[in-house]
């Protein structure tokens, strides 16, 4: 057999495998959408998106609270991590070897990796214990933690990725290094940004430890941040360790509108990388 074509064979081979681990990965992702919106589409209805939970055994009834308290607590958590997560983003892209640049990446990435339920202890000791009193700011201070470490390293890659000719314009017209990170380099890096916050509120959307220890549910309409607010998660949690078929169906609803919120936020951050690789390239 020549070499020419026992590397092709070996290519195939290699193809073959690769096939292989994509469906292994495809596959059970594909059965999980598929089932979700086979049992959750069905399911939903007006009442759904427009009443309040119904008590204990009686049918009917919906999420309205839920989806609201939803709305609330991203809300929260990006107002809390995205300014924090871009100013350190940018101080780690201007001083990438300074003592405090190395820590401050460190612990972004130790972070990345703290399991969510910890998470949630922690803003249980810091936001509920003192105060005594569940409520949507801890939730959201929950979340917050979870998102941080996304928007940091989001923002200190794409601040390197600005070409270095920018920079050097700016400083070359008289900017100073300060003016020409926030009026250059910050909005020529600001759609990658943006797709880095929606990445990260994609992954906070669908958790539910965190909300255990501070935001812990309510039956209740409730938009205030200092009582206990209502959850999709939360909600379809409860519901599904139900014994009440209604519930039961709700709760299928309730896991639909979680994967389609989180399937948009991902669509729209792979479609804005898109655009902003079309924009950069030459």
């Amino acid at each position: 057999m020549s070499k020419a074509w026992r590397r092709k064979i070996i290519s195939a081979i290699a193809e073959g495998f690769c096939a292989i681990a994509v469906l292994l990965a495809l596959i059970p992702l594909a059965m999980i959408l598929f089932y979700v919106v086979k049992q959750g589409f069905t399911s939903l209805n007006w009442a759904f998106f427009t009443q309040m939970p119904k008590p204990v055994g009686e049918a009917g009834g919906g999420m309205a609270n839920a989806i609201v308290g939803t709305l609330i607590l991203i809300a929260i958590a990006a107002l809390l991590a995205v300014p924090i997560g871009c100013i350190c983003g940018i101080h780690l892209a201007e001083y990438p070897t300074s003592k405090f640049s190395s820590i401050v990446r460190f612990a972004a990435d130790v972070l990345n990796g703290v399991p969510s339920i910890v998470v949630g202890m922690f803003a249980y000791i810091i936001a509920v214990l003192p105060v005594k009193r569940f409520s949507a700011f801890a939730g959201g201070l929950a979340l917050a933690v979870l998102m941080l470490p996304t928007v940091v390293r989001t923002t200190e890659e794409l601040l390197r990725l600005v070409p270095a000719g920018l920079r050097e314009g700016a400083l070359a017209l008289g900017a100073t290094r300060t003016s020409a990170v926030f009026t250059v380099i910050v909005p020529a890096a600001l759609p990658g940004i943006l797709t880095g916050v929606l990445v990260a509120l994609a992954r906070v959307a669908g958790e539910t430890a965190p909300l255990l220890f501070t935001a812990f549910g309510n039956r209740f309409w409730s938009i205030s941040l200092r009582q206990p607010i209502a959850s999709l998660t939360q909600q379809v949690y409860l519901y599904a360790n139900s014994a009440y078929d209604d519930w039961h169906r709700q709760a299928w609803a309730g896991a639909f509108l979680l994967v389609m919120i989180i399937l948009t936020l991902s669509i729209i951050a792979r479609l804005s990388v898109r655009r902003l690789e079309r924009m950069n390239r030459p």
